[in-house]
């Protein structure tokens, strides 16, 4: 794992560091040579320099250019400085770097690199005049960026931001920082490397998960165990009107390739003939349905309740009375991990999120930013702007667990709080949220680790699955059925992660 701070604890743990004894004038040269140890640098180099102390790691840069007989030249939006910033400023003029104004609408494809120096990790709203044109003019260059600590335009805490730096490579300084791996990030970044300049972060808002992380999860599995050993495991969905009723069959295949040791799919009684060749190693457990829709009927719950460990609900199961009732009465008598999706999470948003405060189950909510605003009631580009502080507020009053999806998936309890980077633009299509779901439900029956921390495992096994999809099939053409091939191949990784990792 690896630490993710937001944009206000950096400021303060580097205010904290120059308190402690470490001028900043020392930060900004560490930061400086992290940045040239990043990668190769074609002259001449073209740095861009705001006026903070962004721009000063762009200044102290030029110097170490300079030291390996690299050109250089600093181009400024206007001159003003940072105090760390106009030390280096002031070195640079007396071993004669040239530097010059930005020219608004200047063709700058005759550099070998460009150094983004404009803005920080606490820039917010959107770039306006020279800066917005020298975003833009870097894009079109053709030439390689690299962006010190974000892509100028971005946001520190929500990866918002337009127009913004497309990167080759970006290089983090000090820690990890939300903005980084949320929003437009993913596709502006380039390569991304951390750089330790000495900040001890004063708090730790969020874990980045590796691939040991997920591993944890998967414990090794033992001789003397039985297939009830890693939980039973139901998939409550699908509707006669629900086109993907085989997709529920698929998603019994992924919950059992992520190693669940019995899977129901209980569904309206009339999918079971479209179903049953569909799960050869699955069991039906047939729901009351009238007119192809679910008839919820007690008993029939009550069984299903007391007989797994783990379910998902609410997958193509429809917006019925029935279903609200359904839920209701799993949130009342259900005290297994219960994950609720899909048609499952309007289901609940009907019946007001503050039953989640009263359930023994263990509730995992898997929206996406959509369903988020009806569950929160906030607008969806809210939620998008300040996703961590939302998403943790709203697990900690409803005393549940809350996988935010998007570029990079958020889970978190409320206290404990995960990203996961995993994943593909080939993963938008229909059913990659099914997968998960299924991924989810196995793990939740037998994973050792915390719910946030499985339902990170899930996401993380859901995008490597997705990543090697896309490498066979690409973004364009690939479904999620491909997705959900590739579940056996990287669960087989994992456990090799996992035994590699306890050696």
């Amino acid at each position: 794992m690896q630490k993710i701070v937001s944009v206000q604890t950096m400021r303060e743990s580097d205010a904290a560091a120059i308190a402690g004894g470490v001028p900043g004038t020392g930060l900004m040269g560490r930061a400086a040579k992290a940045v040239l140890n990043s990668g190769p640098f074609t002259a001449p180099v073209g740095i861009l320099c705001g006026k903070g102390n962004n721009a000063g790691d762009g200044y102290a840069l030029a110097l170490l250019l300079q030291d390996r007989g690299i050109e250089a030249e600093l181009i400024l939006l206007e001159e003003r400085f940072s105090a760390d910033g106009a030390f280096y400023f002031r070195q640079c003029e007396e071993r004669g770097i040239p530097h010059r104004l930005y020219r608004e609408g200047e063709d700058l494809s005759a550099y070998g690199t460009l150094v983004d120096c404009l803005f920080g990790t606490g820039f917010s709203g959107g770039a306006r005049g020279r800066a917005a044109d020298a975003i833009l003019q870097m894009n079109a260059s053709g030439v390689p960026v690299v962006s010190v600590d974000i892509p100028s335009g971005l946001s520190g805490d929500s990866g918002l931001g337009q127009p913004a730096v497309r990167a080759a490579r970006t290089v983090s300084v000090g820690s990890l920082k939300p903005g980084l791996f949320l929003g437009r990030a993913k596709d502006l970044r380039g390569e991304l490397q951390n750089a330790d300049i000495g900040i001890r972060p004063l708090r730790t808002d969020a874990l980045l998960m590796k691939e040991k992380d997920a591993a944890a999860c998967f414990p090794r599995r033992l001789n003397y165990s039985h297939k009830g050993s890693y939980g039973y495991t139901a998939l409550a969905g699908g509707s006669a009107s629900y086109s993907g009723a085989p997709r529920l069959a698929a998603m019994a295949a992924v919950s059992m390739r992520s190693g669940a040791g019995v899977v129901l799919a209980a569904v309206p009684k009339s999918l079971g003939p479209v179903m049953a060749p569909l799960m050869l190693e699955s069991t039906l457990y047939p729901l009351s349905e009238e007119d192809g829709s679910l008839r919820f009927r007690e008993a029939e719950w009550e069984t299903l309740c007391g007989r797994v460990r783990s379910m998902a609900f609410g997958m193509g199961i429809g917006r019925t009375q029935a279903v609200r009732d359904a839920l209701s009465y799993v949130l009342d008598h259900y005290t297994g991990r219960l994950v609720i999706d899909a048609d499952g999470l309007s289901a609940l948003a009907a019946l007001g999120t503050d039953r989640l405060k009263k359930t023994e189950a263990f509730v995992v909510l898997t929206p996406h930013l959509g369903e988020a605003s009806v569950l929160t009631g906030l607008p969806a580009a809210e939620i998008e702007r300040d996703p961590l502080r939302i998403a943790k507020a709203f697990a900690a009053e409803h005393h549940c667990t809350l996988l935010l999806k998007g570029p990079a998936t958020l889970v978190t309890d409320g206290t404990e709080t995960w990203l996961t980077d995993r994943g593909c633009p080939g993963m938008a299509t229909a059913g990659s949220g099914d997968v998960l779901s299924g991924i989810l439900a196995a793990l939740l029956g037998f994973s050792p680790c915390s719910l946030p921390q499985t339902a990170a495992a899930a996401a993380y096994l859901n995008g490597m699955a997705g990543e090697a999809a896309e490498l066979e099939f690409g973004s364009t053409a690939m479904l999620s059925g491909d997705t959900a091939a590739q579940i056996a191949q990287c669960v087989k990784r994992l456990e090799l992660t996992a035994r590699l990792t306890t050696v």
